[in-house]
């Protein structure tokens, strides 16, 4: 009789999409977006909130590759073309293990947020870059993740996907800290 060896796993990651169901433009219900992941072949697809976030398995952990299928898809079932920024469960963990803005005294994590380049050609850099920065704000870029504190809220700051975007050249997505936190546990196996 054959052995079965142990069950292979999947990757999990983790979409992030940028510009859908803001202020009512580009609407995408989040039953459509699950099914969009599914029909490309992902596995365990699960959303969180509305603003396209994505956790699913994977055949492999190609997160650029997946990136551009989903935007592909998004664009043939849905008609528009937005940015979509993935992260393996493991990239996750990291960005969140390593926000440096942490360690600052008297940060209210309601403040902090993580800016998600979207596969950037090569390494981005803030040197030279004069940043709007409002009183208290900080910005840290490590990798392809930007981390805020916007302590005059999100909706105030001059430190947006757009700002960036133009300043490095490179798609970008914000996160709030609550939902980074939650995408990683959810990545990691969390509750739905």
């Amino acid at each position: 009789m054959l052995g079965i060896g142990p069950r292979r796993t999947m990757p999990t990651l983790v979409s992030m999409i940028r510009g859908i169901n803001v202020g009512g433009h580009r609407p995408l219900k989040m039953d459509r977006l699950r099914g969009l992941h599914e029909d490309l072949g992902f596995r365990d697809v699960r959303t969180h909130l509305q603003s396209g976030n994505v956790v699913f398995e994977a055949g492999s952990a190609d997160a650029g590759a997946h990136g551009l299928a989903i935007e592909a898809a998004i664009l043939r079932h849905c008609g528009y073309g937005v940015a979509v920024a993935v992260r393996t469960a493991k990239a996750m963990s990291a960005v969140l293990a390593g926000n440096p803005l942490l360690r600052l005294r008297a940060v209210d994590e309601k403040f902090l947020h993580a800016t998600f380049l979207v596969r950037p050609a090569s390494p981005c850099s803030l040197e030279g870059l004069e940043l709007p920065l409002a009183r208290g704000e900080r910005a840290h870029l490590a990798g392809e993740t930007l981390y805020l504190y916007c302590p005059l809220g999100y909706g105030n700051t001059k430190l947006s996907n757009t700002f960036f975007e133009r300043k490095l050249g490179v798609a970008a997505t914000t996160r709030n800290w609550l939902t980074v936190t939650a995408l990683d546990k959810m990545a990691r196996g969390g509750p739905r």
